[in-house]
């Protein structure tokens, strides 16, 4: 029998055990934290993203329209996608709700989610042992007084903090700010499509001709592939536009190159000496980089000819980046012919530097081609000399002019083509760069750092002839010394239980 003692004890600690857990979840539901060991803490919203939060002054309503019972991944993303919400509504002071809805069992709910954009798609399952196409709903609705956000479809999770904090701070800034867009070769050219249409999700994107004036409400200024000097009224109004604190991104090359036709020549035009102004000076040269793109060429094996792929070391794959916010977490971009950039913080003229910061470089096994061009990709000796140090290839600078008293800001990366939709915007490392770069120029870096912390490319570093070997031998003979050593080690303890044996019944 237990004691009346001893069962006043156990009563006690009984009731002290339910005290604590009533407030432990009392506390929990106004204190949230979470433990995560990932690399860059995906499973935890990020600072950018409570910034955004915190700028919520009304309810903001999430309808989460996901059907049940989906195969594989597409339920994991239905359990990630519930996890991050309640983050989100835990640390926005009651201002989000999140409801999820089944609209495939109710017309009504089919209707509702059809008109906010999300349509059903096709899947292929197997239920009953057999093959079914079940359609189901993977999306969700921003609801935020008047206005609506939809993400249509959500397929993975890989990127969908980045993609429910933008529709959020979408709807919470009440005013787009406006980009311009310019592509001084031919303005009727539309090349930039790719990179104007991902901008568009946060700013006012318009095409900006250079022959008038520049709106004062364009904050920030894009431009690149100039192939010719600017007109006197085009650079005057260029020059009025930076002079009173408008930004500039531009993407410029010193030589103009061809692969097709395996010809380059220097660029005369007058952005460079705009540029130089900015203390930003761009060698007449081509930089060739050992960790680089690849190109197809046709060769000749036998009687047959065929396509393959060789590395062509003009074509840059940068992996050395600055301490800079507009680098953040990136792991590579990649460049197209690009020229070597030198800076100088004295200023000419009437601008002052308040600062010019290497952004990024070429490794430390770089060359710079001058003069003669010699762009074939197969036996070529340039590529063979590959052994001095790293070039600068992206670098920003700050100017302060003392004429108009206004402060702007250059960012350039030495390659014509960085944003044209058949060349560098097919990277997504470069168009998160240009994302993050026009951000950072608008004086908004919320989203910055949000948008590098799941990039997925984690190229391998590029290593010595010798170090390849020397992992090569260990791969291949570790595994055997381990195996054989762990057969001796049983072999001796077997031995040697056979031999207690023997002395025992001797």
């Amino acid at each position: 029998m237990i004691s009346v003692h001893n069962k006043k004890s156990f009563l006690l600690y009984l009731g002290f055990c339910l005290l604590v857990v009533i407030l432990l979840n009392i506390i929990s539901r106004n204190w949230h934290f979470r433990l995560d060991f990932t690399e860059n803490n995906i499973y935890s919203l990020s600072s950018s993203s409570k910034s955004v939060i915190d700028k919520i002054d009304d309810l903001l309503t999430m309808k989460v329209y996901f059907s049940e019972n989906l195969p594989g991944e597409y339920g994991n993303n239905k359990r990630y996608l519930q996890d991050i919400l309640e983050e989100y509504e835990a640390l926005s002071s009651s201002n989000i709700r999140f409801e999820f809805y089944l609209p495939e069992n109710d017309e009504k709910l089919e209707e509702e989610a059809m008109k906010y954009g999300i349509q059903p798609v096709q899947l292929q399952v197997i239920e009953n042992d057999k093959v079914e196409i079940k359609k189901v709903y993977m999306g969700m609705v921003f609801i935020y007084g008047d206005q609506r956000e939809s993400i249509p479809v959500i397929q993975t999770t890989t990127g969908l903090e980045y993609d429910i904090t933008t529709k959020i701070k979408k709807l919470v800034d009440s005013q787009k700010k406006s980009i311009g867009i310019v592509s001084s070769a031919d303005p009727t050219d539309r090349k930039n499509e790719t990179i104007s249409e991902i901008l568009r999700q946060s700013y006012d994107v318009r095409p900006t001709n250079l022959d008038t004036s520049i709106p004062n409400d364009i904050s920030v200024l894009l431009m690149n592939g100039v192939e010719d000097s600017l007109s006197v009224d085009e650079m005057q109004n260029l020059m009025g536009y930076l002079a009173r604190g408008g930004n500039l991104f531009i993407a410029q090359c010193r030589i103009k190159s061809d692969l097709q036709t395996q010809s380059a020549e220097p660029v005369q035009s007058n952005i460079f000496s705009l540029l130089d102004v900015a203390g930003l000076h761009l060698k007449e040269n081509l930089v060739l980089d050992s960790q680089c793109g690849q190109v197809t060429i046709s060769q000749n094996r036998g009687f047959f000819r065929m396509n393959s792929a060789v590395n062509y070391h003009f074509f840059p794959l940068i992996h050395e980046f600055s301490d800079h916010v507009t680098v953040s977490g990136l792991e590579q971009l990649r460049l197209l012919f690009s020229s070597e950039i030198e800076y100088n913080p004295e200023l000419p003229g009437d601008t002052l530097s308040t600062g010019i910061i290497p952004l990024f470089e070429t490794s430390d096994k770089s060359t710079t081609m001058e003069q003669f061009f010699n762009l074939s990709p197969l036996e070529n000796p340039a590529f063979s000399t590959l052994t001095e140090p790293g070039r600068i290839v992206g670098a920003l600078s700050t100017m302060a002019w003392d004429s108009t008293g206004g402060l702007s800001q250059i960012i350039l990366v030495s390659d014509s083509r960085f944003f044209e939709d058949n060349a560098g915007s097919i990277a997504p490392e470069n168009t998160i760069f240009t994302m993050n770069a026009v951000d950072y120029l608008m004086g908004d870096s919320d989203l910055v750092a949000l948008r590098s912390r799941e990039i997925t490319t984690r190229p391998l570093k590029d290593l010595e002839d010798g170090t390849k070997a020397r992992w090569k031998w260990i791969n291949i003979l570790l595994p055997s010394i381990l195996v054989i050593g762990l057969g001796a080690f049983r072999w001796k303890q077997n031995s040697n239980r056979t031999k207690m044996l023997e002395e025992i019944y001797e």
